[in-house]
């Protein structure tokens, strides 16, 4: 259990005057515990007050090592009413915002005087900036996704002048070489998208062949000692057109343009805006159609977004990605994507592979 990220919670619980915490989210536990469990439909849950936490846990799943009170149940007792014997009966619980409704609406009715409220910012605002350690787990994971990255791209130059290369094929070929590696989970299923396929920002890879004169997005990331990578890289299969080059400057431009603008106090809106202004003023504004940017660490989408819309300011210790993107409906897609790290001094780029 880590005491000190339990504390800055129960700070944070103090400010959001919840009495107490529900904690469902499985990466929430593990980043306040370091007990690592998926355990699918049946309740997984972390309750903390100012004086304890407890965690309410299927015996299908015992630890090997209790750091703080546990009580297992078995599939044929009622685990919300079990858990609801240790939840007070007035004042403030906050819950998570990833909790199934079902376990939810049932505490509500046996716990029915209580305020219930959306608790996740309590963790959520501890897990936005890393500490040294979460750094150096972000940083090494990047690394190995440039690695990646370069091995990728070596063999498709190697395999595609044979005419029967596919996107599905690269993406198997992506998850082979996470797994050379010792990396047996992705952060997310590869995309890879070849020609017309790249102006679908969230496209399925298929069978789509890649030939001379295609467009190249590759976006992926993989999950190494808990902690993500994610990066986008953008490339062209044989002589680059004019269009093409075109869009693809505007982009680097707009992705330098926002990594430059981060240092501590920046607001994420405005880092957005760095992206976005490039874009708008060459007239492609309407073909930028997502947010800049998005948290990273335990998970691969994290708080906060880095948006027009954005609330937060850049923190020390912060990851997010900077990843703006302009798609050309049945033409191509280019998209760029590092991570960043807020320092003192302004920023550090995690990712070191070439644009």
């Amino acid at each position: 259990m880590n005491t000190q990220r339990i504390s800055r919670v129960r700070e944070e619980m103090k400010q959001h005057s919840f009495d107490q915490l529900v904690i469902t989210s499985p990466d929430s536990i593990f980043y306040l515990t370091g007990i690592d469990i998926h355990p699918g439909e049946r309740l997984f849950a972390l309750l903390i007050d100012q004086e304890r936490c407890h965690l309410f846990l299927s015996a299908l799943f015992p630890l090997k090592e209790e750091t703080l009170p546990v009580t297992y149940f078995t599939d044929d007792v009622d685990s919300i009413e079990l858990l609801s014997k240790s939840i007070i009966d007035q004042g403030v619980i906050g819950i998570d915002k990833f909790w199934e409704s079902h376990f939810l609406l049932r505490l509500m009715k046996i716990k029915n005087n209580l305020s219930y409220e959306i608790g996740s910012i309590a963790v959520d605002n501890c897990r936005l900036t890393k500490d040294e350690d979460e750094r150096e787990k972000m940083r090494h994971a990047s690394k190995l996704n440039d690695e990646i990255m370069s091995e990728i791209i070596s063999y498709i130059y190697n395999e595609a002048p044979n005419g029967n290369l596919t996107e599905l094929k690269v993406q198997n070929q992506i998850k082979k070489l996470h797994e050379d590696k010792g990396i047996h989970e992705l952060s997310f299923t590869p995309s890879v998208c070849f020609g017309a396929n790249g102006a679908e920002p969230h496209h399925d890879c298929d069978d789509t062949v890649l030939k001379e004169g295609m467009a190249v997005v590759i976006d992926m990331g993989g999950k190494v000692n808990g902690y993500c990578s994610d990066m986008t890289r953008s490339f062209f299969y044989g002589d680059a057109t004019e269009a093409y080059t075109k869009v693809y400057n505007l982009v680097k431009a707009a992705n330098e343009a926002a990594i430059k603008a981060v240092k501590p106090g920046v607001k994420l809106s405005d880092v957005d805006k760095a992206a976005r202004e490039i874009i708008e003023n060459a007239g492609y504004g309407a073909y930028f159609t997502h947010r800049t940017g998005h948290g990273i660490g335990i998970q691969v989408h994290e708080f906060p977004d880095v948006s027009s819309v954005s609330q937060n300011t850049c923190l020390t210790g912060m990851t997010f990605s900077i990843e703006p993107g302009i798609y050309l409906k049945d033409q191509f897609g280019v998209r760029i994507e590092d991570l960043v790290l807020v320092t003192e001094e302004g920023v550090e780029v995690l990712n070191r592979f070439m644009k």
